[in-house]
């Protein structure tokens, strides 16, 4: 017997959100109309807050305290399903979305909003010694690899192996890769010193490896600079215009040069999700789908992709950047424009992303901001974003939790999320 609200007979208008990061967060939040439906598929249970991963990387925050569980969120919703699945591709012509167990998910709109993954520009075997940073996994595995590298270290009885286990390499030198560096140098020369007995953890040799010719290349000269002389000043080596030409397990090239190195984390490029293979849409460098102004797929309206998987153009005829804030306007026009649609409303102007300012973290206690006509350096902007980024999280026990590990972290110079938790022969 079939059930009367099941999906063979329910004949609402079926949307499909394929992702539950920003993007499809704030699409399925916009998207609310009598007559519609909404089914959410994600291959993971949460929403994760990215902009904070690298701080549960680097032992500040419990992942805990940067994810939500994604049925939690829509309890209350009872036009959204939520399915824990992942999508091996879609079919146009019969609007099917195909999951990994076989099953066939009927849409009448379909919104991707699958994110990236790691680019290792054609190196993907370098994945294997230096992991990305994308996932709560890849966050609890890089914070393991960091931790066990100092007792590694400890337990060495040859000078060059301990070295090697106290060196660091973080490949780009983007927000990510700054953000990384500078709070490595700072578990290393002002966190962990006290705690080891055979080591110094204070010889520590942390590296920020980039191909181009500055750090944050996406920030003005004047903060670019300030925020190298930042990152030295907390005793990381800043290495710019060298490529890396090989990572092992033992150590990174650069040129002619060979660093032993035991720990490398890569922060050097992202590639778009596989979703514009699915639909065969055209794709730009990056593997992003070229949409159209509504981001609708060209010659399928039916069909939207937003977030990091799109290319879309801004004002100036630039990408839109792969950050939070603009996936989440993109959400919020998509949702927008489907409800609209459905109700017989007059279609929306084109998409315009407007740019609220970058940001990003020097250690523990300074910041760069650029609001355009405003840039901020130093405590101010530390604390500023601090402020932001609290004030996006979900929830107020999650920005209460965050503020008090951050506020401790800030008093007593130690960090909570110390905790190895996979035995050391299972690495």
């Amino acid at each position: 017997m079939i059930h009367p609200s099941s999906p063979a007979t329910d004949m609402r208008h079926h949307v499909v959100v394929v992702g539950g990061g920003f993007g499809g967060l704030q699409c399925i939040k916009s998207l609310r109309g009598p007559g519609i439906r909404i089914t959410l598929i994600d291959q993971r249970n949460h929403h994760l807050f990215q902009p904070l991963l690298y701080q549960a990387a680097t032992t500040i925050l419990a992942p805990s305290e940067i994810a939500w569980p994604l049925r939690q969120l829509f309890r209350d919703r009872e036009d959204v399903t939520t399915l824990l699945s992942t999508v091996t591709g879609v079919e146009p012509a019969t609007r099917q979305v195909a999951l990994e167990d076989g099953e066939r998910i009927s849409y009448d709109t379909l919104v991707l909003a699958t994110g990236a993954r790691h680019s290792y520009f054609g190196n993907d075997g370098w994945e294997l010694h230096a992991p990305g940073l994308k996932t709560l996994e890849d966050a609890t595995a890089i914070r393991r690899k960091i931790l066990f590298a100092f007792e590694a270290a400890e337990a060495a009885r040859d000078p060059a192996l301990k070295q090697a286990h106290l060196t660091f390499a973080v490949i780009g030198a983007g927000p990510t890769g700054v953000e990384m560096a500078g709070i490595i140098a700072d578990l290393a020369h002002r966190i962990l010193p006290r705690e080891f007995r055979r080591i110094d953890t204070h010889r520590a040799r942390v590296m920020l490896i980039e191909a181009g010719p500055k750090v944050l290349s996406a920030f003005s000269e004047d903060l670019s600079d300030y925020a190298r002389a930042s990152l030295e000043r907390l005793g990381v080596e800043v290495v710019l215009g060298t490529p890396v030409t090989q990572i092992d397990a033992d150590r990174v090239v650069m040129g002619d040069t060979q660093v032993p190195c035991r720990t490398v984390i890569w922060a050097a490029g992202v590639q778009a999700s596989s979703a514009a293979e699915w639909i065969g849409a055209p794709r730009d460098g990056a593997g992003r789908a070229e949409v159209a102004p509504d981001l609708s797929v060209p010659g399928r309206p039916e069909i939207f992709v937003i977030g990091d998987t799109a290319a879309v153009p801004d004002a100036s005829g630039a990408p839109v950047p792969g950050i939070a804030p603009a996936a989440k306007q993109m959400g919020d026009y998509v949702g927008r424009l489907i409800a609209g649609r459905h109700a017989g409303a007059e279609a929306p102007p084109p998409f315009r992303y407007k740019h609220l300012g970058s940001m990003a973290t020097l250690g523990r206690r300074a910041a760069i901001a650029d609001f355009g006509k405003v840039t901020l350096k130093g405590r101010l902007a530390w604390w500023i974003w601090g402020v932001a980024h609290i004030f996006f999280l979900i929830g107020t026990r999650s920005r209460i939790s965050v503020a008090l590990s951050w506020l401790w972290s800030f008093v007593t110079g130690q960090n909570s999320a110390r905790i190895i938790t996979t035995p050391k022969g299972s690495r």
